[in-house]
């Protein structure tokens, strides 16, 4: 079915009120959306795997916060921290599924429809949605909230750079049209929409920061706070209870946050049992701070989640091709030759860290062994242009015995260099105008020393004049904007499926955009082919995955990035307090916490074990 393309027919800055009746056809509305797959759950499906409908309501969840207690505003750019835990005062337009790459389901809306040219998607809300205060959620509430985000670098970033318009049908129905044509970035952008009450902000400043919690639709509500905690109660007459994205969740009475400004003091009170579960992100820490008596009779117990919600190098060194010595790929190669993974892992890391050696690792959309005859037809046009290697070899960077000094690999960076036109003399690498290699390595982050100073003395046994430079957040941003870095430590992780972020990161149209990701400044058109073939293959997710793999061995080829570490499990010790549902395995998608899909959200209290823990609890009761 082909919806008319209303967007034609609007003038700049004016929406309409428009009626589906002057149309052809009325949107088919879905209870979910997905570009790249069948949904996993039916229309009239009860609850997600991973939740269990008859989980009991009741108990305490006490976590921990590292900011105080200041900002209840709920939106980003105020630019004071917002306060922990606020995502589940508000409901969203739809949320994405734990358990499916690319299924998205409504929580407000109960109707997607999006017309057959990707380019207008229709938005129904639920008849039943509610503020806490009675008042119905409507499409005015809806507008306010785009407007209002549309004030912020986020909604800028995020919305206005492919949304053209958001027309309003009527009280329940709405239709956003897009610059181009939807990508399943963009539905995803819309799980992380918050819509705000308009009825509540009128006559007030939406846009500062506050310390009165605003009203919300959400299953909690703010029911106390000071600077170092924030209380949330359940709201027992939660319009969406019984929603089948919500059944078997938000089943604690009460949760709470403690403000724990120091890591050492946090984690002294999970030993104490003073609150319930703490997320630990320093491996020396986990390894040896929790040996204690609970944790050999099983009241504590520490654990690990595997998670692919974010795929690809969780760190690398991005190298700027602006820089004239760095735009020969054999310097680059040398560069990446040069760095001992596996040491520094052994190391620093107690050997917790695996290396991305794809621009997608740890999901299907990485380039794994030698290509196959699918990505080869994806590579043909572009054979008298690329590399042999990229057609007949599979990507491998060097392994050492993570001993000390890689010779082998240092060995082969130093042919590299020479074939480049650099060779040492007097101990320093220079070319033929007598100039010495120079590399300055950035980073805003003092952990990131750990990995630097090594790869620095390395380098400096090649005969480069290496350096580290640990810049504060201004002058990072500065030199961000300027593109005035040599190699800069950055995160470049791709939000699974990656396919909506491939111009950001690697377009030749992104590369001038200061802070955007594109940071290395590449500019090739056989990438730029690559990444408009992989966008175009929305609908069919092998051959999506194929597109992505083709693209992943000309850009490992390039050597445009040094790859570091893939994104890390989760890692958390937690009291033995909680039940959880049988199908919570399936929910790889999506972390504990830190998401608008938070698998926490689908535990509830076992009474039994927590009567039998020794650290204190709620006496909330479990019913």
């Amino acid at each position: 079915m082909k919806w008319p393309s209303l967007h034609k027919r609007c003038l700049p800055g004016v929406i309409p009120l428009l009626a589906f009746a002057s149309m052809a056809d009325q949107p088919a509305y879905r209870h979910g959306i997905s570009l790249l797959h069948e949904l996993k759950y039916p229309a009239d499906f009860e609850h997600f795997e991973y939740a269990n409908p008859d989980a009991p309501k009741g108990g305490e969840l006490r976590l921990a916060a590292t900011n105080p207690i200041r900002n209840f505003a709920g939106v980003p750019g105020t630019g004071v921290p917002g306060a922990q835990g606020l995502g589940r005062t508000v409901d969203r337009l739809m949320i994405r599924s734990a358990d499916e790459l690319s299924g998205l389901y409504g929580q407000l809306a109960d109707g997607i429809a999006l017309a057959a040219d990707r380019r207008s998607l229709f938005v129904r809300l639920n008849d039943k949605a509610r503020w806490h205060d009675g008042v119905p959620v409507t499409t005015t509430d809806v507008r306010f909230s785009y407007d209002e985000l549309l004030k912020r670098a986020f909604g800028k970033v995020y919305l206005q750079s492919w949304i053209e318009a958001l027309e309003i049908v009527n009280a329940r129905e709405l239709v956003i049209h897009h610059r181009r044509v939807f990508t399943n970035s963009n539905l995803v952008a819309l799980t992380w929409f918050p819509i705000r009450p308009a009825h509540y902000y009128a006559g007030k400043d939406s846009s500062a920061p506050t310390l009165v919690p605003p009203v919300g639709s959400g299953p909690y509500r703010v029911a106390d706070f000071d600077a170092d905690f924030v209380r949330y109660e359940r709201v027992e007459d939660y319009w969406g209870r019984d929603i089948p994205v919500n059944r078997g969740r938000y089943n604690f009475d009460v949760i709470r946050y403690d403000v724990y400004r120091d890591a050492t003091v946090a984690r002294e009170a999970i030993r104490k049992g003073l609150f319930d579960i703490y997320f630990e992100t320093d491996i020396r820490h986990w390894v040896s701070s929790y040996d204690i008596p609970a944790l050999a009779t099983g009241s504590l117990i520490m654990e690990t989640r595997s998670v692919q919600k974010f795929i690809g190098l969780a760190t690398g060194i991005v190298l700027n091709l602006d820089r004239p010595r760095l735009r020969d790929v054999r310097v680059r190669e040398a560069l990446t030759l040069a760095l001992d993974f596996e040491w520094q892992n052994r190391v620093f890391q107690y050997g917790s860290q695996t290396r991305a050696t794809s621009y997608f690792a740890n999901s299907p959309f990485a380039a794994t062994g030698p290509p196959t005859p699918a990505e080869l037809a994806v590579l043909a046009p572009y054979r008298e242009r690329l590399p042999e290697r990229v057609f007949t070899q599979a990507f491998r960077l060097p392994v050492s015995d993570a001993t000390g000094l890689n010779r082998t690999a240092l060995e082969r960076a130093r042919n590299l260099f020479a074939e480049a036109g650099w060779s040492l003399k007097d101990g320093r690498l220079v070319n033929a105008a007598g100039q010495v290699f120079e590399l300055e390595l950035t980073t805003q982050n003092p952990t990131q020393r750990r990995v630097l100073l090594p790869y620095i003395e390395a380098l400096k046994t090649l005969g480069i004049d290496a350096r580290l430079r640990l810049l504060d957040n201004v002058a990072w941003v500065n030199n961000l904007r300027k593109r005035d870095f040599d190699a800069y430590v950055r995160g470049h992780d791709f939000l699974n499926p990656p396919l909506g972020e491939l111009e950001s990161y690697f377009g030749s149209g992104t590369a001038d955009l200061e802070l955007g990701g594109n940071m290395a400044g590449l500019r090739n058109p056989i990438v730029d082919a690559l990444i408009d073939h992989a966008e175009r293959m929305v609908g069919s997710l092998e051959e999506a995955m194929t597109a992505c793999r083709a693209l992943d061995r000309v850009l490992l080829w390039g050597f445009y990035h040094i790859p570091l570490n893939i994104p890390d499990e989760e890692r958390f010790v937690r009291w033995d307090k909680f039940a959880r549902p049988k199908g919570e395995a399936v929910a790889k998608y999506e972390y504990l916490v830190g998401s608008s899909v938070r698998i926490l959200d689908s535990w509830w209290i076992d009474p039994d074990k927590a009567g039998a823990t020794s650290a204190p609890y709620s006496e909330t009761k479990v019913r």
